[in-house]
C-alpha cells in the first residue's frame, strides 16, 4: 500500500502548518527528513533536511506507530512554520521519498474506515462536523462522529441476531417447521426493536439542520416583503421599490441567527391577474415556495395566508395593523424586528433536532426504514420470519459499513478535504 502525505491544517500562511504522513513508509520518511525516529507519541524538536542535506525547517515531529493511530497505520506528523515556501519545500522532499505520494480527498479518513478505526456512520458524522457552520450543526454532527448512533445500531443488530439464533434453533430441532417452542415474548421483542426504529424515523432529519429552517415571506405586491426580508437577513439582498411587482422570482438567503440555521425566501407578490407571463411565472414560484416552507410570514390581508402562517403587520410605522396574534414590525425603523427574529429562533428550535441529539441523513433514514419494514411484515411462517430478520441485519450492516458499495464510499469520502 502507498504511503500518503498531505497538509492537514489550514492553507498557509499560518503560524503552524501540520503535514500528516500515513502508511508503511511513514517512519522511513520521518527518518529521512529528521535524521532519526523520535520516541512514539512525544513531540520532539528536529531539524528537517532535504535529500541534499539543506535545512528545510526547525519543526516539532511526532511518530505514531500503528495500528493504534487515527488511520490504523503508521502515522507521522510534522508541525512546521506555516509559510507557503516552507510547506512547499517539505512537500517536495516528501514527494522524493520512495513509496510516498500526495493523498487524495478524504483518503486519511477512508483508511481509518478500512482499518476499522471508525465505521461508516461515524465517518458521515465527521464529514458533517467539518462542514458545520452553526453551533447546532456542530453539536449534532459531534454526536454522530462520536459513535452514539453506531452504538445504537450495534445494539439493534445484536438483538436481531439473538432473535435469529432462537428462530433458527427452533427450526433445527422441529421437523414440522413449527415455532411453537419459541419463547412467548419473541414477538414482543421484535416489536420493541421496531418501536425503537420508528422513534428514530420520527426525529427531524439532518437535511433540515443543514439547509436551515425554511421561512418564506408571502403576501400581495408592495406589502413590504422585500424590505422585511432585507431587515431579517441584515443585507440589501432584495431590490425594494414602491412599484408593485418588483420581485419577480424567489430570492433565497441562508443565515444563522443565535446559532440556528435559517433559509429565508422572499417571494413575488401574489395576485390573481399578473401583468405578463414573467410575473405570472414568479407568482407560481411564490406559491410553490410558500407550500414548501416550514413557516410562512404572511404580510397580506389578515386570514388570507396559508394555514399556520404567522400574521405580520409589516408597516407599523404607518399604523397599518392587524388584530389577533400578529407581529407588528417596521422594517424601515427596525421596530419589532428583533422580537420577530427571537420568536423565529424559538420556533425553529422546536422543529430542529435537540442540541446534541444524533439525527439521520437520507441514506440512514432509508436503511432504518428498510429494517423497520422487515420487522413489521407480520409474517407467521417461520422461514419468512427468518428472512425478515436477515433483511433487518443487512440494513444495519449497511448503516455502519459492514456491507457497502464502492460508489457510495467514493461519494462520501470525496466530501473531505485532501488532508482529512
Amino acid at each position: 500500500m502507498d504511503t500518503i502525505f498531505a497538509l492537514s491544517s489550514g492553507a498557509p500562511p499560518a503560524a503552524i502548518a501540520v503535514l500528516r504522513i500515513s502508511g508503511p513508509q511513514a517512519g522511513n520518511a520521518l527518518e529521512k527528513l529528521a535524521g532519526r525516529l523520535p520516541s512514539p507519541r512525544r513531540a520532539t524538536l528536529a531539524v528537517l533536511r532535504d535529500p541534499d542535506g539543506a535545512e528545510l525547517d526547525r519543526a516539532l515531529v511526532l511518530w505514531f506507530p500503528g495500528p493504534a493511530t487515527a488511520t490504523g497505520e503508521d502515522l507521522a506528523e510534522l508541525h512546521l512554520h506555516g509559510g507557503r515556501a516552507v510547506v512547499n519545500a517539505v512537500e517536495r522532499s516528501l514527494g522524493a521519498v520512495a513509496g510516498l505520494r500526495r493523498a487524495e480527498a478524504g483518503e486519511f479518513t477512508r483508511r481509518a474506515f478500512a482499518n476499522g478505526r471508525i465505521d461508516l456512520a461515524e465517518a458521515e458524522g465527521l464529514a458533517d462536523l467539518l462542514a458545520s457552520e452553526t453551533e447546532m450543526q456542530r453539536r449534532v454532527a459531534l454526536a454522530m462522529a462520536g459513535g452514539h448512533f453506531s452504538r445504537q445500531v450495534d445494539d439493534w443488530r445484536h438483538r436481531v441476531l439473538m432473535l435469529s439464533a432462537e428462530l433458527e434453533a427452533a427450526l433445527d430441532f422441529d421437523d414440522e417447521d413449527d415455532v411453537a417452542d419459541l419463547p412467548a415474548d419473541f414477538p414482543i421483542r421484535v416489536g420493541d426493536i421496531a418501536d425503537d426504529l420508528r422513534a428514530w424515523l420520527e426525529r427531524p432529519r439532518s437535511e433540515m439542520l443543514r439547509e436551515g429552517y425554511k421561512v418564506a415571506l408571502g403576501g400581495p405586491p408592495n406589502a413590504g416583503k422585500s424590505t422585511l426580508f432585507n431587515a431579517i437577513v441584515e443585507s440589501e439582498a432584495a431590490i425594494t421599490s414602491a412599484i408593485p411587482g418588483t420581485t419577480r422570482d424567489v430570492l433565497e438567503r441562508s443565515v444563522a441567527i443565535e446559532g440556528v440555521a435559517f433559509t429565508f425566501l422572499d417571494t413575488a407578490g401574489l395576485r390573481d391577474a399578473p401583468d405578463d407571463a414573467i410575473e405570472g411565472e414568479g407568482v407560481e414560484r411564490a406559491r410553490r415556495a410558500l407550500e414548501s416552507a416550514d413557516l410562512v410570514l404572511w404580510l397580506g390581508p389578515e386570514g388570507d395566508g396559508p394555514a399556520g402562517a404567522w400574521e405580520i403587520a409589516a408597516k407599523s410605522d404607518l399604523a397599518v395593523g392587524k388584530r389577533d396574534g400578529a407581529f407588528a414590525v417596521s422594517a424601515l425603523t427596525g421596530a419589532g424586528v428583533p422580537a420577530l427574529k427571537h420568536a423565529l429562533v424559538a420556533a425553529a428550535r422546536t422543529a430542529l433536532p435537540p442540541v446534541g441529539q444524533a439525527v439521520l441523513n437520507a441514506r440512514q433514514f432509508g436503511l432504518i426504514s428498510d429494517a423497520y419494514s422487515a420487522l413489521t411484515t407480520g409474517h407467521v411462517d417461520p422461514l419468512l420470519m427468518a428472512e425478515s430478520l436477515r433483511q433487518a441485519r443487512v440494513a444495519f450492516d449497511r448503516l455502519t459499513g459492514r456491507a457497502s458499495t464502492e460508489d457510495m464510499l467514493d461519494t462520501l469520502f470525496g466530501r473531505f478535504c485532501i488532508g482529512k
